[in-house]
């Protein structure tokens, strides 16, 4: 069966009060649009058309590298004239309507419901609510879905109903034009309802049926900042889940944020309030401590992230030690059983096997060998206020406290740099290197960018 995924992604979002369209808002990192597409992606989707009308270029330049098509509803006339707009472009056996605003809903669902389209020609997925006001409620005529009505126009015996629609609909693609070219606006709202199919099936002799979604935070809509909220709750609750059924053990299940994809091996321990972000990779028997952020980097085998570090474009190799308070920014790639210690800064580093920067030092745009000790209060001065410098540290080197190695320099194997040194020149190696004089002020004139 060939199959088009609409979603419409039309609405304003007036509830959001804010400037970015509501379904760019975010859930795990992702917009919500995002979530959606991602799922009509799965369901190997011939076509998916996301029908936009508030902000659509915007819209458009955040998703242009999906092969999505793009329909526009200049007027929001309902939900049948959405579906209206996209429809040139559904020739498939099956269409299916997902809403942008509803990112949690999962692939398996959606099968669930196309599935029923075998023997029907209009699905709609239903759910229970305790509290359904607002909703449009579903009537049955036995196994049949006989209407959907909506909230303002329901009888107070229809408002006594708690089954009620969720929006989500299965189509049966050959007969949905006819249907749409019957749909009026004779309602409260004075606009086109796509559930008013549902009568319209009906008259015509087709069937049509209400599938059970039997979670309501799967089919909740988020449309101001508390059902975002929700939202993004009820999605870290599965990744949680995901993570520890995967051999991840979360000291606090409900205190640990993904925001992108979080790959992971084996025995590991994470503590409260980490935040992953991006594509992050964890090996096996790592340890991270309360507090981390971690964000597009790779930790290796056994390596263990202490309280607050944050780790950003890193790799951080097997049974390496950080933080607490460090800071890995993008370029840094530490070597096995290296040591990055409390209030660390490094960037665009490599950092050899078995060395160490354990206090107060920023290392940037450097080079550096194994069993290299670098003391507290150390930096590389890599920057002279127009380019970017490098510094290379050889195996075996010892940098004293607050030293300063102003790149380009180079420190040879095995040399020893004074405590309080300021490096203008290359340190030999086997030796010990000093520097001291007085003060002086010299005329000087600025580098000028290359």
């Amino acid at each position: 069966m060939s199959l088009s995924v609409v979603i419409l992604a039309a609405g304003q979002g007036t509830r959001m009060r804010s400037a970015l369209p509501k379904v760019l808002h975010p859930v795990g990192g992702k917009p919500m649009l995002g979530h959606v597409i991602n799922t009509a992606f799965e369901l190997d989707a011939d076509k998916v058309i996301v029908v936009y009308g508030h902000a659509g270029e915007r819209l458009k330049a955040e998703f242009s590298g999906e092969p999505v098509i793009w329909a526009e509803q200049a007027e929001q006339l309902g939900t049948g004239h959405a579906v209206k707009q996209a429809v040139e472009h559904c020739d498939t056996d099956q269409v299916l309507v997902l809403y942008a605003d509803v990112p949690l809903v999962r692939a398996s669902t959606c099968r669930t419901l196309l599935a029923a389209l075998d023997q029907a020609d209009v699905a709609v997925l239903s759910v229970e609510l305790d509290h359904p006001t607002g909703y449009g409620r579903i009537q049955r005529d036995g196994d049949r879905l006989a209407a959907i009505v909506e909230h303002k126009d329901a009888s107070v015996e229809q408002l006594a109903i708690s089954e009620v629609n969720t929006g989500l609909m299965a189509l049966n693609g050959q007969k949905l034009n006819a249907w749409l070219a019957q749909l009026n606006n004779n309602n409260a709202q004075g606009e086109y309802y796509l559930t008013d199919i549902v009568g319209l099936a009906d008259t015509d002799g087709s069937t049509a049926v209400a599938v059970v979604c039997d979670d309501a935070d799967e089919v909740a809509g988020a449309n101001d900042r508390v059902q975002l909220a929700a939202a993004e709750r009820v999605w870290q609750h599965r990744q949680a889940e995901t993570l520890m059924r995967a051999g991840v053990t979360l000291l606090d299940p409900a205190r640990v944020d993904v925001r992108g994809t979080l790959s992971v091996g084996q025995d590991i321990e994470v503590d409260v309030n980490c935040v992953f972000e991006g594509d992050v990779t964890l090996g096996d028997d790592v340890r991270i401590g309360a507090n981390c952020v971690i964000k597009d980097s790779r930790i290796g085998k056994g390596a263990v992230i202490k309280p607050f570090s944050h780790i950003e474009g890193a790799y951080v190799g097997a049974k390496a030690d950080i933080g607490p308070y460090a800071r890995l920014r993008e370029g840094t790639e530490l070597a096995p059983q290296s040591k990055i210690g409390n209030f660390v800064e490094t960037k665009k580093a490599t950092i050899g096997v078995g060395s160490k920067v354990n206090h107060l030092s920023y290392v940037g745009d450097a080079e550096v060998g194994d069993n290299v000790n670098i003391g507290a209060g150390t930096i590389t001065c890599n920057y002279d206020g127009a380019n970017k410098h490098k510094t290379i540290i050889a195996d075996g080197a010892f940098i004293g406290s607050g030293s300063n190695l102003v790149a380009p320099v180079q420190v040879g194997k095995n040399a020893t740099v004074g405590a309080g040194t300021t490096l203008r020149k290359d340190a030999p190696e086997e030796q010990l290197t000093l520097t001291k004089g007085r003060q002086q002020s010299l005329d000087w004139l600025r580098p000028t960018k290359n």
